[in-house]
C-alpha cells in the first residue's frame, strides 16, 4: 500500500489511471476517516486493558525519613546506665532522638465485590467488540463515499468528452453557415442561431470542466494524494450489471448494537453490585526505626478486609433503574435500526433495478436521437426543415449521449449502494475489516 501511494506521488504532475478498487483501497488506508476508525479500536482496546487491570492485586511500597529538631520527649520507659555499680540507682535519662525512618509494603487482593469487576470486564469486552464492528461499518461508508465521488468524476469526465465532440460539430456548423451567409445562401439570423448554440455548448463545456476539477480535487484530498494529482479513470468497471445474489444481510452496525445491548446488561449487574459488601485479602510488612529509642523489623500482617457502604443500599436502587432504562432504550433502538436496514435494502434493490431500466431506455433514446438528427440533417440540406429544427435535433442528440453516460455510471453506483445496504461492500473488494 505504501509503495502504491509513493507511486502516485511520483506521477503527481500527470494523468494516472486509477481503478475503482485502487481508489477504495487507498481510501481505506490513507483517509482521515479510516485512520479515525482504526484509532477508536485502539482506544477501546486500551480501555479494556485498563478495566482488566482492576482484577489484579494492588501492591504498594512507601518509605519515610523525618529529621526532628530537639523534640521534648516525656519517655515513660526507664533508660540509662545498663550496668550500675552496687548501691547506685539506675540512671534514668532521655534518649537523644532526632530522626525517624519508616518503611511499609502492602498488598490487597479483591476477592468479592458483588461481581462488579467480573461484569465490568465483560462490559468492556462487549464495548470493544461493538467499537470494532462500528469501525467496520465506518469503512463501508468510506468505501461508498469513495465510489460515489469516483463515479461522479467519471460522469463529469465523460460529459467533457461528449460536449467537446459536440462543440467541434457546432464550430464546423458555424464555419459552414458563415460561408453560406457570405454567399447569400443563408439568412444572417440562422448564422446567429448557430453561433448562439456554439456559445451555449462552449459554456456547457466550461461548466463540465469546472466540475471535473472540483471532483478531482475532492477525490485527491480525500485519498490524501497531492492536490494537483489528476485522475484518469478506466471505463472497464463502469456500468457493470452483475446478477443480484440473495445474500444474507450482514450489517456490522447492527451487530455492534447487539454488543452494546450485552454491555448494557452488564451495566445493570454492575449497578446491583452495590447491594453487596466488598471483600479483599490484605497483607503487609512494616519496619520502623526511631533513633536511640525503638527499632521494629519483620512486622508482617495478613488478613481479610471487608467494606460495606450502607448508604448504597438505598442509592443503588435508582442506579439500577437507570441502567435498566438505558438497556430498554437500546432494545428499541435496535428494533428500529433493523427495520431501517430492511427499508434501505429494499430501496437499494429497487433503485438498482430502475438504473438498469433507465440505461436501456437511454440507450434506445440515443439511437433514436442520432437517427433523428441524421434525418433532420438530410431534410435541412434539402431545404425541408429550418435551422431551428436542425439545432434542436442536435441538442437532443447531445442530451441523449449525456443521459446514457450518466445512466451507465448509475448502474455501478446503485449496485454498490445495494452492497453497502447489505453490509457486503468491502467484502466485494476483498478488503478485510480489521
Amino acid at each position: 500500500m505504501c509503495c502504491l501511494f509513493l507511486g502516485f506521488q511520483s506521477f503527481s504532475q500527470e494523468n494516472k489511471t486509477l481503478s475503482l478498487k485502487e481508489a477504495v483501497d487507498i481510501a481505506l488506508n490513507n483517509s482521515d476517516d479510516a485512520k479515525l476508525a482504526e484509532t477508536t479500536i485502539k482506544t477501546a482496546s486500551e480501555e479494556l486493558k485498563v478495566t482488566k487491570n482492576n482484577q489484579y492485586p494492588e501492591f504498594s511500597l512507601s518509605g519515610q525519613y523525618q529529621y526532628l529538631t530537639s523534640p521534648d520527649i516525656d519517655l515513660q520507659l526507664a533508660v540509662g546506665n545498663s550496668n550500675p555499680t552496687e548501691g547506685e540507682a539506675e540512671d534514668v535519662g532521655t534518649p537523644d532522638i532526632n530522626q525517624i525512618m519508616l518503611g511499609q509494603a502492602s498488598v490487597s487482593m479483591p476477592v468479592f465485590s458483588g461481581f462488579k469487576l467480573k461484569n465490568a470486564v465483560a462490559a468492556s469486552i462487549n464495548n470493544f467488540e461493538a467499537t470494532s464492528l462500528e469501525a467496520a461499518s465506518s469503512k463501508e461508508r468510506i468505501a461508498l463515499q469513495t465510489i460515489s465521488t469516483y463515479l461522479n468524476l467519471y460522469k463529469a469526465q465523460q460529459m467533457v468528452a461528449v460536449v467537446k465532440e459536440n462543440l467541434k460539430s457546432a464550430q464546423q456548423r458555424v464555419k459552414d453557415f458563415s460561408a453560406m451567409e457570405e454567399n447569400g445562401l443563408l439568412a444572417r439570423n440562422d448564422l446567429l442561431k448557430a453561433k448562439l448554440q456554439e456559445a451555449n455548448i462552449h459554456l456547457t463545456l466550461k461548466e463540465a470542466q469546472k466540475n471535473v476539477r472540483i471532483l478531482n480535487f475532492r477525490l485527491a484530498t480525500f485519498l490524501k494524494l497531492p492536490e494537483e494529482f489528476t485522475f484518469k479513470l478506466p471505463e472497464g468497471t463502469i456500468g457493470i450489471t452483475p446478477a443480484i445474489e440473495n445474500s444474507a444481510i450482514h450489517r456490522a452496525d447492527l451487530e455492534a448494537l447487539e454488543y452494546r445491548q450485552k454491555a448494557s446488561e452488564n451495566n445493570i449487574k454492575i449497578a446491583k453490585a452495590d447491594y453487596y459488601p466488598s471483600i479483599a485479602l490484605i497483607g503487609g510488612y512494616a519496619a520502623l526505626d526511631i533513633q536511640n529509642a525503638l527499632t521494629v523489623t519483620n512486622a508482617m500482617n495478613i488478613g481479610v478486609g471487608v467494606s460495606y457502604d450502607i448508604s448504597k443500599i438505598f442509592k443503588a436502587k435508582n442506579d439500577v433503574k437507570l441502567a435498566q432504562h438505558k438497556a430498554e432504550e437500546l432494545q428499541y433502538n435496535i428494533a428500529k435500526a433493523k427495520d431501517n436496514v430492511k427499508i434501505q435494502v429494499k430501496n437499494a434493490e429497487e433503485e438498482y433495478q430502475l438504473a438498469l431500466t433507465q440505461f436501456e431506455v437511454y440507450s434506445q433514446s440515443q439511437e433514436q436521437a442520432e437517427e433523428n438528427y441524421r434525418i433532420v440533417k438530410d431534410k435541412y440540406d434539402n431545404g425541408l426543415v429550418d435551422t431551428n429544427d436542425l439545432l434542436e435535433a442536435d441538442v437532443d442528440q447531445l442530451q441523449s449521449k449525456i443521459n446514457k453516460t450518466n445512466a451507465q455510471a448509475d448502474i455501478s453506483l446503485k449496485y454498490y449502494q445495494l452492497l453497502q445496504a447489505e453490509g457486503l461492500l468491502t467484502n466485494k473488494f476483498n478488503f478485510k475489516n480489521n
